[in-house]
């Protein structure tokens, strides 16, 4: 695999913000994965999942590597500490995956249509999430590098005591975003099409956002700092 690194912009402050790198993903010819279930601690290696009904399965501790799995449903999948290296996941949907404490890495997810995902604890490093909508995505405690997110729409995103480092947000809906406790380094927020914080728009040292997005923050960061406006 050929990854790319991006060029780093300019902020505002003539400060250089460092690009996100992402995945160039090449996948083998691929097999088809069968009609067996998802696993624990399974192994697949060069396979793909088409349309299929994974609701409820457990494959905890699983490893997906040079995978593609295409309109798959996920409601309470099960895939704690399941490694996903190498892999494309597309048109996925569901409610209550369960991605907590997981690794993905070198991974495309793009057009996922998904509510209340369970990704506390994971790592993502080098991942782009394009198109779709995710709800009530929970990465409390996560760790984020080199992570794009793009035309996409997240609605009360929990980035709660995450790290975030080399994260971009491009052409993104962000509704009432938690970053209570979080660290973020080298995190663009200037592309995103809305961005609203619900809470922790103190951790936005480390980031960088437009003029505009400034003038739509000041009635958070004057409560944040305790500063009184009046007419």
């Amino acid at each position: 695999m050929v990854r790319r690194a991006t060029g780093g912009t300019v902020g505002s402050g003539g400060a250089a913000v460092k690009g996100a790198r992402r995945p160039e993903i090449r996948l083998p010819a691929l097999e088809p994965c069968g009609d067996g279930g998802l696993e624990p601690d399974g192994d697949y290696d060069g396979l793909e999942f088409r349309d299929r009904d994974l609701a409820g399965q457990d494959g905890g501790g699983a490893r997906f590597m040079d995978c593609a799995l295409t309109g798959c449903v996920v409601d309470e999948t099960r895939l704690r500490h399941a490694r996903v290296l190498d892999t494309v996941l597309t048109g996925l949907r569901g409610v209550g995956t369960d991605l907590a404490e997981s690794t993905l890495r070198d991974v495309e997810v793009v057009d996922a249509r998904l509510g209340g995902t369970q990704a506390h604890g994971a790592v993502l490093e080098r991942v782009v999430i394009r198109g779709g909508k995710i709800d009530y995505l929970n990465l409390r405690a996560a760790r984020l590098k080199d992570v794009v997110f793009e035309g996409c729409v997240l609605v009360e995103p929990d980035f709660g005591s995450a790290q975030l480092e080399r994260v971009e947000f491009v052409d993104c809906v962000l509704k009432g975003v938690d970053l209570s406790a979080a660290v973020l380094k080298d995190v663009d927020l200037r592309a995103a099409a809305e961005l609203s914080i619900a809470s922790g728009v103190d951790r936005l040292t480390g980031a960088v956002i437009s003029p505009a997005q400034l003038l739509d923050l000041a009635p958070v960061l004057a409560a944040q700092m305790g500063i009184r406006v009046e007419g």
